[in-house]
């Protein structure tokens, strides 16, 4: 039983309504999960409590042994999530939203069942435990795999499924960041660099929205309220006070691009490193456990995903110099967390890190600029904003997603420009290696991109046109032809008499007339009269048709009204050579 056609916009609403009500329970399993798996390891193994941002509270266990340091906990997390991801799935090792776009963009979008269930677990027990990682990576993953498997079920095309794996990501970072728009626009933009994925626009959409009210709808329930959905982070009330701050957000701009870049190259060394150590898999994340562990005994703020820390900043609770450290042990931690094969996400930290640029650039500002800079908090926001935009290369996401976790949309002209500056100024680096610069370059647009290159090219603009080609009379010997073709290279030739096409001869043609008769044949008796012809405002598509329809290699090209004035020739090496300059500047 083959693969469906592709689905109608209405059919994939109605699927993307069900993969985002999926995405948002699966997104309650693990914020569940993630919560139990930190009272066990930190809080009942070390006895310590992170601070929270705006988290709802479901897990409610008194579990203290408190024998444990820090970095026999973290790296404890580390093995067992080791040891779960490369025994069931390997995929699932590292922050996952690498594997999505590498899926959407070289495996049709095929994800494996059981990798939402191993990441969900895995990841759970890597943040709980004091990994420095995050939650989108996870759930990202976990999302896309549940938009996978249901494409799987009902044996969608590539298309659809791929689609729908945009849709779980979507729902997935929707729900879990209380931010519906933000996630929508996440699905969409993460895949590519300076593109977007347009076709998923409206089902991204609906998905998003779906998996917000279901994964609220059921942290309410358990939590006891009717609907849960407040801001991760609490900000009181925000404004910009004056022109003259625009240039101090470029400056926090340009530190958080540095950063940014700084970041993603510490990442990148520190994940190479550990690939090339000769050890078993499953203990990398282990001794990468150990090394954040280390950093979490004198840097409390790097461990988990650090969401306090932030919220700390914005209340003004952190001096400048526990704030530029944890710039530097963040990047660190995380490196060595998700870097060595943790499972779990890039984007908590990023939020971290880019906070407390802002905090740092803020709180600075404050205090040389008291008159211009009122509300150094502000500063908190842009620079988590900016540092998102530089290292995912994800602009719009980066602004909606900073907007919703804050309930706040007032400082919404300052994250447009620090972000649009962040994004830029940090050129193609991005911490997701396998996203690609536009859908030209994606190997699943790649046929569709070939297709709609040659609808939108005419004959005329490809072919060679009747004053540079060399043509033959009828009169002519077909020994004159073959010495033409050896001097030439070209295996046909039009022939024209009294300035009118009338045939066509090929080598072919010459081939089959034997050696010996070859200066007694004329051109006429062998040239192909029945013709099959090209006009010059014919699309490539069509004109490729016909030549392997015809199974011929070059096609002359006519007038419509005058069908034996020859104005040109174009052959297949001509359409190649056409696709070719056509796809260089969509990639430009």
């Amino acid at each position: 039983m083959g693969r469906r056609a592709p689905l109608s916009l209405r059919y994939t609403i109605l699927l993307a309504v069900f993969v985002g009500a999926i995405s948002g329970l699966g997104a309650f399993v693990f914020y569940f999960l993630l919560e139990l798996s930190t009272k066990i390891f930190l809080t009942g193994l070390d006895s310590y409590s992170p601070p929270k941002a705006g988290d709802v509270e479901l897990v409610n266990i008194d579990f203290h042994i408190g024998m444990l340091p820090i970095p026999v906990v973290v790296a404890l997390g580390g093995l067992l999530s080791g040891l779960i991801v490369y025994k069931f799935a390997p995929e699932a090792e590292g922050h996952g939203t690498d594997a999505v776009i590498r899926s959407f963009h070289r495996a049709r979008g095929v994800i494996r069942a059981r990798v939402p269930v191993v990441k969900t677990i895995a990841s759970a027990i890597t943040i709980g435990s004091g990994g420095s990682a995050g939650r989108e990576g996870p759930i990202a993953q976990i999302g896309a795999g549940f938009g996978s498997f249901v494409a799987d079920v009902l044996r969608l095309s590539d298309r659809d499924r791929r689609l729908l794996v945009v849709c779980g990501v979507a729902g997935g970072i929707g729900s879990i960041f209380r931010s519906p728009f933000g996630g929508a626009m996440f699905g969409i933009e993460v895949l590519y660099k300076k593109d977007y994925e347009t076709e998923a626009i409206v089902p991204a959409f609906v998905s998003s929205i779906i998996a917000f009210i279901t994964f609220n709808v059921v942290t309410g329930y358990f939590a006891g309220i009717p609907f849960s959905s407040p801001p991760i982070f609490k900000i009181p009330p925000l404004a910009i006070h004056s022109p003259l701050e625009f240039p101090l957000y470029a400056a926090v701009s340009v530190l958080a691009a540095f950063f940014g870049v700084v970041y993603i190259k510490t990442f990148y060394t520190v994940r190479d490193l550990f690939k090339s150590q000769k050890m078993p898999q499953y203990l990398k994340p282990a001794l990468g456990g150990l090394l954040t562990g280390f950093i979490g005994m004198f840097l409390p703020g790097v461990l988990g995903m650090g969401y306090g820390y932030v919220q700390m900043a914005i209340d003004g609770k952190l001096a400048l110099s526990l704030i530029f450290l944890l710039i530097l042990g963040k990047i660190a931690a995380t490196s060595f967390t998700v870097g060595s094969g943790g499972s779990g996400g890039v984007f908590a930290p990023s939020i971290v890190t880019g906070s407390m640029v802002g905090a740092l650039m803020g709180y600075l500002f404050h205090q040389l600029f008291p008159e211009i800079v009122v509300q150094p908090e502000a500063f908190v926001l842009i620079g988590m904003s900016a540092f998102i935009a530089a290292v995912t290369k994800t602009p719009i996401a980066s602004i909606l997603m900073v907007l919703e976790m804050c309930g706040s949309y007032t400082l919404l002209p300052a994250l447009m420009i620090s972000s649009a500056l962040a994004y830029c100024l940090s050129g193609d680096y991005s911490i997701y290696s396998e996203q690609v610069a536009t859908r030209a370059e994606s190997p699943a647009h790649r046929m569709e991109m070939s297709v709609d290159v040659l609808k939108d090219v005419r004959v005329e603009e490809a072919m060679v046109p009747a004053d540079r080609l060399i043509s033959v009379s009828p009169s002519q010997k077909v020994s004159d032809v073959l010495a033409l073709i050896e001097k030439t290279g070209h295996i046909g030739f039009p022939v024209v008499e009294n300035g009118k096409l009338i045939g066509i001869v090929t080598f072919r043609d010459v081939e089959m007339v034997p050696v010996g008769e070859r200066e007694n044949k004329f051109v006429k008796d062998i040239m192909m009269r029945d013709l099959i012809v090209t006009y010059p405002d014919e699309s490539l598509e069509d004109a490729l048709i016909k030549l392997v329809q015809k199974d011929v290699g070059r096609l002359p090209v006519v007038d419509r009204k005058m069908n034996r004035m020859l104005l040109g020739l174009i052959t297949r090496s001509d359409i190649i050579k056409a696709h070719a300059r056509e796809v260089a500047k969509l990639k430009e």
